[in-house]
């Protein structure tokens, strides 16, 4: 049964950190807060941006998945890029690229521009989120300081996807839209100038040689797959969809069969033949899946139900993202005494009792999910910490880059998966509730019959006793719908759990080495 430990004697005790490696850690911190809060801030400042800039359909779709996309398809070769020339040099270039582009990103005079600067955002962040977690293995080496470490981490890019809309709402009620991509700025400048004083330079020892094709392998392989599924969640099932998730994973096994003929690959797939490695890379995309998931149904519900404003629906869920951080930094002093699986196991289940809590909120009240994104927040939390520690402690400092890589991409597919396959479920039990009044006909209809907004778009033209009804109908539609979904998410949050307590059964973390 394999396991994952590190040498724990007093003769081969972990130096501690000090003072200086904790300050790093907080530089560190700035670029982490920066990409998540983007991953979320942006869907505020559509409606501005659709009145600005005057977007097509596609084009307004585009400026939202193009970054997503870029980014996920890029992260395992940056990843292998920051260990060959250096973590702190990729990390650097990506921030002052990050800030560059978000200036221009702010005055784009048309969609046209604004989707380019979306697809630079993407490139420029993949450069930075391997290299943030991978510095953090090679700053902390102590055990138990390394796990506090990635809890910080674990619990700023969670915490900064649950700040992107209250960030967003305060930014567009006091400024334009292009205010929200001008937010990076203030950040990236003191990061550029504390990183060179406090943040070491790493890299592997021993790099191979690029591996150019191994680079357009892994980019075709992320972008028609992750297309494929988001269009299935917004469109359906189709063809041109199918086909191009098939294209995606072809790629996708050339790329592996080509890192196992390599002798220096880019991604070291072995590292998957560890079931502790893959059983954690599984366990970080589900943890995101079910945070995803949970918020693509209950941010519409608060909204489009029971009607809350954009920005106090982001308050519903400040306790929630509060726990998620607490129960990342009390998990990290509890892993040197209770098992891994265990507790990983444990933030799967945590994850299921949230969603069973919403299956029982019949009446959706705002109590009942404030109370279900708290257990979901402190499921995430446990999982995520544990989860990112494993991948790192399995693998070798000198491939951190590429493990934390590999964690990033489970983290955007986990993210692409849970609204694509909750937001399917979602659909088809709307699509088979919802009853249609005879006067709304035609293109209208046909809107109010496939989501929740437009049944609201087409109630506005109606009569009033049609328009009443149509509302109740959605409405209704809708919440069971998420009980549907969340009775899907208990289900996989239960097998997720189980897997999780096989796969992991081998894993032992190091317990807090005793001083001498």
């Amino acid at each position: 049964m394999a396991s994952t430990t590190l040498p724990t004697s007093p003769a081969l005790t972990p130096q501690r950190a000090g003072i200086r490696t904790w300050i790093a850690l907080v530089v560190l911190m700035l670029p982490v807060l920066l990409v998540s809060v983007d991953n979320t801030v942006l869907s505020f400042a559509i409606p501005s941006i659709s009145l600005a800039l005057a977007p097509s359909a596609s084009e307004l779709l585009w400026m939202i998945d193009v970054y997503p996309l870029v980014l996920a398809a890029l992260l395992v070769p940056m990843g292998s890029m920051a260990d060959r020339f250096g973590r702190r040099k990729m990390l650097l270039i990506g921030s002052t690229g990050f800030a560059v582009v978000s200036v221009f990103a702010a005055f784009a005079p048309n969609a046209e521009t604004l989707i380019a600067c979306r697809a630079l955002l993407g490139l420029f962040g993949s450069m930075l989120m391997p290299s943030t977690l991978s510095l953090i293995r090679n700053l902390f080496l102590h055990p138990a300081q390394r796990r506090t470490a990635i809890a910080v981490w674990a619990a700023g890019f969670s915490g900064g996807a649950a700040l992107g809309p209250i960030v967003g709402g305060f930014i567009l009620e006091h400024f334009w839209w292009g205010a929200v991509f001008l937010m990076s700025v203030p950040v990236l400048v003191p990061f550029l100038i504390l990183a060179p004083i406090f943040v070491p330079e790493s890299k592997d020892p021993n790099p191979g040689k690029i591996d150019l094709w191994s680079i357009a392998l892994s980019f075709g392989a992320m972008i028609p797959a992750i297309f494929g599924i988001k269009e299935i969640a917004q469109s359906g099932l189709s063809v041109i969809n199918l086909a191009l998730i098939v294209v995606g994973v072809g790629l996708g096994v050339v790329f592996v069969r080509r890192q196992q003929r390599r002798t220096n690959p880019m991604m070291d797939v072995s590292l998957f033949k560890n079931p502790v490695f893959s059983g954690s890379v599984s366990a970080n995309l589900l943890s995101i899946f079910a945070l995803v998931g949970f918020l693509y149904f209950v941010t519409q519900h608060l909204q489009l139900v029971v009607g809350l404003s954009p920005t106090h629906a982001a308050y519903v869920l400040v306790p929630g993202l509060v726990i998620t951080i607490i129960s990342g930094l009390l998990v990290a002093s509890l892993a040197g005494r209770i098992k891994p699986a265990y507790l990983v196991a444990g933030g799967l289940l945590l994850n299921a009792t949230a969603f069973l809590i919403v299956w029982q909120n019949t009446d959706g009240s705002v109590l009942g999910i404030i109370i279900a994104f708290a257990v979901l927040g402190a499921g995430v939390g446990m999982a995520e910490t544990i989860s990112n520690d494993l991948i790192l402690a399995a693998a070798p400092p000198a491939k951190a880059g590429a493990a934390s890589a590999i964690s990033e991409t489970a983290y955007e597919v986990g993210s692409v998966l849970g609204t694509a396959i909750l937001g399917s479920v979602l659909a088809a039990s709307y699509r088979m509730n919802v009853v249609i009044p005879a006067g709304a006909s035609g293109a209208l209809g046909e809107s109010a019959s496939q989501t929740l907004g437009g049944a609201i778009e087409a109630a506005a033209t109606l009569p009033p006793e049609q328009s009443a009804a149509l509302l109740e109908s959605a409405k209704h539609a809708f919440d069971s719908g998420s009980g549907t979904v969340a009775m899907v998410s208990v289900v996989l949050m239960l097998g997720a759990a189980m897997m999780c307590l096989w796969a992991l059964r081998g894993a032992v973390a190091n317990p807090e080495p005793v001083e001498h």
